[in-house]
């Protein structure tokens, strides 16, 4: 094992004393080429150009001697460190940071990134960091080879967003670009890159010009935690909240109990596009994006696409709104990772298990309906529960009954799930 391990970051400005004392005692040093061409780096040291990092890292293992690993940013930011100490290696390693690429971004963009979700982008996952713009007003994304900024816009498709693409930061051939998502495709990008995407309700002016999307509320008072404000957004408390709470009148399938139990089956996570087919009233909708998830609420009335925006932009919570029948206006929705079904039966639960989301979660008013719904399931290919969901609402003050709902609550997961 290497006497000594350490992890240099790189952000285009000189080295550290420590950085210098380090890498100058150095006999391997590993990283991307242009640290490799570092004039600080000995002549005498055997080099690795960094690829596979696991691959380096068992090298290091084997080495005797001194070894310095070169990145980009700060290293324990999405960065090499924590390979290098995967147990599976062995390594301890010293640690001098530089200013992340992500801080770096927002510096060139002149915007404060407290309030910004961070993600890795990888061709394989490329999905969830979508589905994390398509959900948020602020991301930044670390892009890969086959996951940079004209795959994200493309896959982004209708959602309006603008790009700060920042390439090859710190170096002579760094450059920051602001586009439109719709224009981001027509280029080609330079890697590395940092990708800030923003847009829809509350985002800040990029500085050099406010692109269309980008308001004011991110620079009304401060945050107190990084990221997201955690729990369901909005002034009130709770979700699964009665009409009242939205400012309209909610169906019988939409009563908060219902809701709750089925809110609970579709466990909307970061990273995940969650469709919400028969919107209604928006409530689930926005519900289920107050918990992080990116969200496609549907709706064949227009008048309900209305008020699911309008209780969207009340709620603060980012979501597209899709006005069409099911299941014809699905062909061309992105795949879900769960679907709840306010209405449409067995034939729109068919279309969806035939996309193949995690979960499928829906109700029926009688038997016959909830028998066809299961059927349904099945014969795709996932495990179904059936639930009797019976609620009352009582009045207190002479203890009677204000209302009743009543239905099946199904839902339909994958045997492995």
């Amino acid at each position: 094992m290497a006497d000594r391990v350490t992890v240099i970051g790189w952000d285009g400005t000189p080295l550290t004393d420590a950085a210098r004392s380090a890498l100058g005692a150095a006999t391997l040093v590993a990283g991307a080429a242009h640290h490799l061409a570092l004039p600080e780096v000995p002549p005498g040291a055997e080099r690795i150009r960094l690829g596979s990092v696991d691959l380096a890292a068992r090298r290091i293992a084997q080495h005797r001697g001194s070894a310095v690993v070169l990145a980009d940013g700060d290293p324990g930011f999405f960065g090499v460190v924590r390979a290098l100490r995967a147990p599976e290696h062995g390594l301890e390693v010293e640690v001098v940071p530089a200013v992340s690429s992500v801080a770096t971004a927002f510096a060139r963009a002149g915007m404060p990134w407290d309030d910004a979700q961070v993600v890795v982008a990888h061709s394989r996952d490329l999905r969830r960091a979508v589905n994390v713009c398509r959900a948020h007003t602020k991301v930044a994304v670390l892009t890969s080879p086959g996951a940079g900024p004209a795959e994200l816009a493309l896959l982004l498709g209708p959602v309006h967003r603008t790009f700060v693409i920042c390439e090859a930061l710190g170096t002579e051939r760094e450059q920051v670009t602001v586009l439109t998502s719709d224009k981001v495709a027509d280029h080609t990008w330079r890697d590395p890159n940092v990708v800030i995407v923003i847009g829809g309700s509350g985002t800040a002016p990029v500085r050099g010009g406010s692109p269309a999307g980008a308001g004011r509320g991110a620079l009304q008072g401060g945050g107190w935690i990084a990221g997201r404000e955690p729990g369901y957004p909005g002034t009130v408390r709770g979700w699964a909240l009665p009409g009242p709470a939205y400012g309209t009148a909610l169906s019988e399938s939409e009563s908060p109990q219902l809701r709750a139990l089925q809110l609970a089956r579709v466990g909307p996570r970061l990273g995940d596009l969650v469709w919400d087919i028969g919107a209604g009233s928006g409530a689930a909708a926005v519900e289920t994006a107050g918990f992080g998830a990116a969200v496609i609420a549907v709706d064949r009335d227009p008048d309900a696409c209305e008020r699911t925006a309008t209780l969207a932009r009340r709620f603060a919570v980012q979501l597209q709104v899709v006005q069409g029948v099911a299941p014809e206006v699905l062909e061309d929705l992105p795949e879900p990772d769960v679907v709840r079904i306010g209405g449409g039966g067995a034939p729109v639960v068919a279309a969806c298990a035939a996309r193949r989301p995690e979960r499928i979660v829906t109700q029926a008013v009688t038997r016959d309906e909830a028998e066809a719904i299961g059927a349904a399931l099945e014969d795709g290919g996932y495990a179904v529960e059936c639930v009797l969901s019976q609620s009352v609402e009582l009045d207190t003050r002479g203890w009677t009954e204000r209302e009743r709902a009543v239905a099946f609550m199904l839902c339909g997961h994958r045997p492995h799930q």
